[in-house]
């Protein structure tokens, strides 16, 4: 059924959700949430300084709406708990004000400040605890549409279709419940232990067709037939010792994995990890070169266009005294200036092709691609390798990825591919000096970031993680940047960066960054993956007890691209044993077998970390024990059950989505 047929959903509503890929309500009920607001009242006396409290109580006193900067206002009132009377802060709510008035009963969500007896609350329910569900989902909310929107439409749903995808003998085997009653209970709980269960099976599943594909995608490969090519060893050689620089051992040995693949008459499917700034780049370059020798050309493709730019221009001058060609590919181009490359591509004129997205559309017609880079966040998917299949191109294929994850679990994960790592970094890099300090050394922190900024370098400001909606996280931003230029906009220029903004503004500020006309940049995670520049020197992360360390290593890499020597300041008020390791290190491997052993279990109400592949439900960290259960179930069931009539339809999933080649 078409999601225009809801009784909710009008023509603005209707726009959103199919800007967001949902079209039909089978759509809308597979857009699952990504946590659960425990609804249990809080014990208010056994809290600490910034705990999570969940109370209801009566409203003491009429709001008071205060109009903060653009759209943004806060509003305060005092609460009765029944056993204390608390300050409620809530921002952005101001449209709520004519409906709180004294007595009304409410439920209030947010973060406990104990030293002002102060609730600063994300979310306000207009009733008792009592009249509410124990477990509310939380969905990753669109513009225009709040995670309570999505809700609402989703209870509309009377029926949808569903297809079980997990063979009848391992749901037995596993004791497994009902796909459709399932995905009822995880929209709408009943108790813990049936979502535990629905929740388990939606997981299973997920990860149990991941693993069927990469699977079969391994087995495929053996007879994968490549492009064979016979280049001598001494160029390439040639070019490494013609360098600027010495490669390092791990970058030598990346070097060679590679020249033999490019060799082999069978197709290269191989993924090159290795820390922030360990140098995959210039791997990957020299790649290029090796494919250029044999007469092909090259695709190396980015996550975004600044980062597209700036890979033009640093490989540009590398290549220009070999005289390879090479051009720049994004959607952001002129018509005419796309059409010229275009034909510069097809006659062959250029080696290689720089670019987004824009490098696998259909007016694209290479003349002999033989290579294609890019980066794992960006995984060279279904989609693209069905494009270049259509034109009749089989390249071989480089992946880069700054993630270190321990060996077992990027075996698992990227079971179909052979991989080359490089754990040892470029000499003349120092190490990060980092260091944890709380909201009563910020005093500290400003005088270190005056010192790095008179000697004209740049910082850094990472805000927390996105909580209930972008409007608590636009408020964490813009509360940041009134305190930078607080203390620093007489002489520095302050930007804010973050996820809600579009491409196209989020590209202004980082350019503006990376040519120094700001000089201070608060940011969410958006910068996680993003564009060199040398010239920054200190980070900040506030509240980082709520980022795992992966996150926060891959955060911190965005410093110390240079000579000079760097800082990450870790701002924390809650007990830091966890970050202490990133203190002590640099090893991005090691910190992620930490991090790994310490999130293996997870917690059905945390937080999902980002970047961990685009499951709907499961978490490759917090998951990993149903990961290796359906790698094993998966193995068995492309052995002995994928040609059953009975899987008939599992089979053509899997194929349909891996044999490509």
């Amino acid at each position: 059924m078409d999601v225009g047929a809801l009784n909710k959903v009008g023509p603005k509503i209707k726009s959103i959700l199919n800007n967001n890929n949902i079209y039909t309500t089978d759509d809308l009920i597979n857009y699952f949430p990504f946590r659960y607001d425990d609804m249990t009242r809080s014990d208010i006396d056994s809290l600490n300084q910034d705990d999570r409290i969940v109370i209801d109580g009566y409203v003491e006193s009429i709001p008071y709406l205060v109009r903060l900067r653009g759209k943004l206002d806060k509003m305060t009132f005092r609460f009765n708990t029944g056993t204390k009377i608390l300050n409620v802060v809530i921002f952005n709510r101001g449209f709520l004000r004519n409906n709180i008035k004294i007595n009304t009963p409410l439920t209030l969500i947010g973060k406990y400040d104990l030293k002002h007896s102060t609730i600063i609350c994300s979310d306000i329910k207009f009733s008792k605890i009592n009249d509410l569900p124990k477990y509310i989902p939380i969905y990753h909310s669109f513009n225009g549409l709040s995670s309570k929107q999505i809700h609402t439409l989703i209870k509309e749903i009377d029926s949808f279709n569903t297809i079980e995808y997990i063979p009848g003998y391992l749901k037995e085997k596993y004791k497994l419940s009902d796909k459709y009653e399932s995905i009822k209970e995880v929209h709408n709980p009943t108790d813990l232990s049936t979502l535990k269960s629905a929740t388990n099976y939606l997981k299973y599943e997920e990860l149990f067709l991941f693993m069927l594909k990469m699977n079969s995608l391994k087995k495929n490969k053996v007879n994968q037939i490549g492009i064979s090519r016979n280049v001598d060893y001494d160029k390439v050689l040639e070019f490494i010792n013609d360098l600027p620089f010495e490669l390092t051992p791990d970058q030598i040995k990346s070097v060679e994995d590679i020249y033999n693949d490019l060799m082999s008459s069978k197709k290269m499917n191989r993924l090159l990890q290795g820390d922030v700034g360990s140098g995959k780049t210039i791997v990957s370059v020299i790649s290029i070169y090796i494919n250029y020798l044999s007469g092909y050309q090259s695709a190396l493709m980015a996550p975004t266009e600044i980062l597209a730019r700036q890979h033009y221009e640093s490989i540009s001058k590398i290549f220009n005294k070999y005289n390879i060609k090479v051009c720049l590919l994004t959607g952001k181009l002129k018509v005419k200036e796309k059409k010229e490359i275009y034909k510069k591509i097809e006659n062959k004129e250029v080696d290689l092709i720089i670019g987004t997205h824009a490098l696998f559309s259909t007016d694209v017609k290479y003349n002999n691609l033989g290579l294609v880079i890019t980066d794992e966040q960006h995984r060279f998917g279904v989609n693209q390798r069905a494009s270049l299949k259509n034109k009749g191109i089989t390249p071989d294929i480089l992946y880069m990825s700054a993630t270190p994850i321990p060996r077992t679990y990027a075996l698992t994960i990227y079971g179909d591919m052979d991989i080359s790592t490089i754990k040892t970094k470029p000499s003349g890099r120092k190490d990060i000096i980092t260091t944890i300090k709380t909201s009563n050394d910020i005093k500290d922190v400003l005088s270190s970031m005056l010192v790095e900024l008179k000697a004209n370098h740049q910082v850094y400001v990472i805000a927390p993680l996105i909580e209930e909606s972008e409007k608590t996280d636009l408020e964490n931003i813009y509360e940041l940047e009134s305190k930078m230029n607080k203390a620093f906009s007489k002489y520095y220029n302050v930007g804010v960066m973050h996820g809600k903004m579009e491409a196209k503004e989020k590209e202004e500020v980082m350019t503006k960054f990376l040519n120094n006309e700001i000089q201070i940049l608060i940011s969410t995670t958006v910068i996680e993956v993003g564009v060199d520049v040398p010239n920054a020197t200190m980070m900040i992360i506030f509240d980082s007890y709520r980022f795992g360390l992966s996150a926060i290593h891959q955060l911190r890499g965005r410093v110390g691209r240079n000579d000079l020597q760097s800082y990450c300041i870790l701002m924390s008020d809650k007990p830091t044993k966890r970050l202490d390791i990133l203190t002590s290190t640099n090893d991005g491997f090691k910190i992620s077998e930490e991090d790994f052993r310490l999130r293996g279990s997870g917690d059905l109400f945390g937080f999902r970390q980002s970047g961990d592949m685009s499951f709907k439900v499961a978490d490759i960290k917090r998951d990993y024990h149903i990961l290796l259960r359906a790698k094993e179930d998966s193995e068995e069931f492309l052995n002995e059950y994928i040609d059953n009539p009975l899987y008939k339809h599992i089979r053509d999933l899997v194929y349909q989505n891996s044999n490509l080649d």
